[in-house]
C-alpha cells in the first residue's frame, strides 16, 4: 500500500492513542506485523517552545518505521514552521489530527474542533503539505456533531489542499467513543476521493476486520483501542494467529515491563504498567484481584513475583 511517497507492508495501521502509543507499545504493534505504527498527539506549541516533555512523545526507532508522527494545533503557520523545524527527523510521515473530542484541546479549536472550520483546516493542510516532501495525512471523525456530519466535504478539501490520505473514525466529536461506529460514512468518502482511505472504529475483531472492508471499500483499516491490551489483533487479522494463552499474555506483559522500564525508568514505567496490565488480563479469572494487586506494585521484582503467582493459579484451574 502507498502512501503518498511512503509503501507499506500492509494495511493496518495501529491507531495514535495519547498515553498508550509510546515508543515501546508501537515496537510490540511492529512485532506484530503492523504496516504502520503512529505516534501519541504532538503538539506543534510545544515543539515550538521546547517543552522537554514533548522530545519523549517524539522518540523513534528504526524498527518500527514506517512511522507516522501525528501533530495537533490550529495555526496554519506555526504548524508548516514546526513540520519543517522537524523535518530532518527520521518519522516517515506527518499527521493531523482533527479528531480528538476532550475539551481542553477542542477549546483551544484543535482536534475535531477543526471539523467545524473546513475553511481553515484546509489552509493548515495546505501549509503543511508546501513544507514537507513527506506525505501528509489526516485523521477525522465523522462530524462534530449531529447538525455537522461533514467528513466526505473534509476529505475532499483533505485531497485538495495536498493530503495523501485520510482516516474517518465513524463517530462525531459529541459520540467520543460511545455508540456504534457509523461505518456507511466511510464508505462515503472512499466514494468520493481518490486518496487512500483508512476506517477506524469498532475494529475489535479479525470478523470486524473482513467487515469493514466489505462494507466500506476503504484501502485499510486503523485500529485503536482494541489493541489495548491485544497486540496480538493485528496478527490475527493479518496471519490468522489463533488468541494466546494466559502463559503468552503473562510473558508479554513482562517483556513490555522490561521495555517501558528501559524507555521510562523503573519508577514511572511500573506505573505506566499498571493500565496496560489491566487492560492485558481482562476477562481472565481473577482479574480484578489482580488489578488492585498491581496498582500497589512499584518495582519490576513485585511485578514478575505477582504475575507468575498468577500464571501458576491460570495453570492449576487449566487457563
Amino acid at each position: 500500500m502507498k502512501i503518498g511517497n511512503v509503501t507499506l507492508k500492509n494495511n493496518v495501521v495501529a491507531a495514535p492513542m495519547a498515553g498508550v502509543t509510546d515508543l515501546p507499545f508501537r515496537l510490540l504493534l511492529k512485532e506484530q506485523g503492523a504496516g504502520l505504527v503512529c505516534s501519541e498527539m504532538v503538539s506543534a506549541k510545544a515543539i515550538y517552545y521546547n517543552n522537554k516533555n514533548t522530545e519523549a512523545l517524539m522518540l523513534t526507532d528504526e524498527r518500527e518505521r514506517p512511522f507516522s508522527l501525528q501533530l495537533f494545533g490550529s495555526e496554519p503557520e506555526l504548524m508548516a514552521d514546526m513540520v519543517k523545524k522537524i523535518e530532518g527527523r527520521p518519522f516517515d510521515m506527518i499527521d493531523i489530527n482533527m479528531g480528538c473530542p476532550v475539551p481542553k484541546v477542542v477549546n483551544n479549536g484543535e482536534g475535531s474542533a477543526l471539523m467545524k472550520q473546513p475553511l481553515l483546516a484546509g489552509r493548515m493542510i495546505e501549509a503543511m503539505a508546501k513544507a514537507t516532501k513527506k506525505p501528509v495525512t489526516v485523521k477525522m471523525r465523522k462530524g462534530f456533531d449531529d447538525t455537522c456530519i461533514n467528513a466526505v466535504e473534509m476529505a475532499h478539501i483533505a485531497q485538495e489542499s495536498g493530503a495523501a490520505m485520510v482516516t474517518v473514525h465513524g463517530r462525531t466529536r459529541e459520540q467520543y467513543y460511545h455508540g456504534k461506529a457509523d461505518w456507511d460514512i466511510i464508505r462515503q468518502v472512499k466514494e468520493a476521493v481518490s486518496i487512500p482511505v483508512i476506517g477506524n472504529g469498532d475494529i475489535d475483531s479479525p470478523e470486524a476486520a473482513q467487515a469493514i472492508f466489505r462494507q466500506t471499500g476503504c484501502d485499510g483499516i486503523m485500529i485503536g483501542r482494541g489493541l489495548q491490551g491485544n497486540p496480538w489483533l493485528i496478527s490475527q487479522i493479518l496471519y490468522g494467529k489463533q488468541k494466546p494463552t494466559l502463559e503468552e499474555v503473562v510473558a508479554m506483559i513482562l517483556r513490555h515491563a522490561r521495555m517501558q522500564i528501559e524507555f521510562s525508568g523503573e519508577y514511572l514505567g511500573i506505573r505506566q504498567m499498571r493500565k496496560h496490565v489491566a487492560w492485558y488480563t481482562t476477562g481472565y479469572p481473577g482479574s480484578s484481584k489482580l488489578r488492585g494487586m498491581v496498582n500497589r506494585v512499584e518495582s519490576m521484582a513485585a511485578l514478575e513475583e505477582l504475575l507468575g503467582q498468577y500464571a501458576e493459579r491460570g495453570r492449576r484451574i487449566g487457563v
